[in-house]
């Protein structure tokens, strides 16, 4: 019959402690970091797609009002990171003093859903379908990057 082998690991607690800062680290700073990347990349997608619909002969560009925010509700309430890709303004009525940098592109839900006079021309809707691989390739990447800057930190901050 076999005999028993036991070992001990000595020094787990300040490897849980290492890990725990790294992981805050990680999801804090290296986390919205990458899910921005990713998401700038459906944002780049939606311009192109908002270009072809916009017309030229106005100053109102709704490509120039498409944008990237974090969704700090979300994360408040949650403890998760989000990301939204949209068009500045949203869906609020006509505002003839919006401060936006592409004028007041209002009509860019009636493009995206269209109207019973107006069939839809989904831009946002179709970035993102077409993009989504290269989005998340995107937070991969980035996301791994994160990961091993904050390996070297955790290990040069242990090393002192």
């Amino acid at each position: 019959m076999a005999d028993a082998v036991s070992f001990e690991v000595e020094g787990l607690a300040a490897l849980a402690d290492k890990l725990e800062g790294v992981s805050a680290d990680i999801k804090g700073k290296g986390g919205r970091f990458a899910l921005r990347k990713a998401a700038n990349v459906v944002r780049d997608r939606a311009k192109e797609s908002a270009r072809r619909l916009d017309d030229p002969t106005t100053a109102n560009s709704i490509a120039d009002n498409i944008v990237v925010r974090a969704d700090t509700k979300h994360y408040k309430l949650t403890g998760d990171l989000k990301m939204a890709v949209g068009v500045r303004g949203g869906a609020k009525s006509r505002d003839k003093n919006a401060a936006n940098p592409g004028g007041d592109t209002y009509y860019w839900r009636f493009l995206e859903f269209g109207t019973s006079t107006i069939p839809a021309k989904g831009f946002m809707r179709t970035a993102l379908a077409s993009s989504i691989d290269a989005a998340t390739q995107e937070f991969v990447t980035q996301y791994g990057k994160s990961v091993d800057r904050a390996i070297k930190r955790a290990a040069k901050a242990g090393g002192n």
